[in-house]
């Protein structure tokens, strides 16, 4: 049995609204066990004996079939998201900044994306891992903030999502 984050992206944002006790219901009606959801953003914590990229398919054609939205994921096992959160050099808590970690289920898009990013005027990137990036954002001013205006176009929407890093403490500890 394998400890698992699900993070899904884009819900209870731009019109798809999805409460967390019917998503965590729903999710529990697949071959998932100790389902729990974590805040009103999309993140789950679930074990199985899929492997993830067969949990990630579970769950995305659950939400299609479910809720009626064209589904997204990123599935990491719990030793992944654990060197994630480790690795990153980044503070959890700061009055000043925020540190983000942006996740794929492609790394050949977050290459790119590591790539372009690097590019952008005072912008810090990390790479965590081949599914993961931290960036920095100052306090109050995420959205403006290069990085999140990159990472926010369509092409990156089907295979990437952003959590805060004390999100993934969160779903780490969830796990215990």
């Amino acid at each position: 049995m394998t400890n698992c984050a699900v993070f899904l992206r884009g819900i209870n944002v731009g019109g798809i609204n999805i409460k967390m006790a019917e998503l965590r219901l729903a999710l529990a009606a697949l071959p998932l066990e100790n389902v729990k959801t974590l805040l009103a953003s999309g993140n789950v914590v679930c074990s199985s004996d899929a492997p993830v990229a067969e949990v990630k398919a579970l769950v995305e054609d659950c939400l299609r079939e479910k809720f009626g939205y064209d589904a997204w994921v990123v599935v990491l096992d719990q030793p992944r998201l654990k060197s994630i959160i480790e690795t990153c050099p980044y503070p959890a808590d700061d009055k000043a900044t925020h540190s983000y970690v942006t996740l794929s289920s492609q790394p050949d898009m977050l290459d790119e994306l590591e790539a372009l990013g690097r590019d952008l005027p005072a912008t810090e990137l990390r790479r965590l891992s081949p599914e993961a990036l931290a960036w920095l954002a100052p306090a109050g001013g995420t959205l403006e903030s290069p990085f999140s205006k990159l990472s926010a176009r369509a092409r990156y929407k089907s295979t990437t999502t952003t959590r805060n890093l004390r999100t993934l403490l969160k779903c780490r500890d969830a796990m215990a």
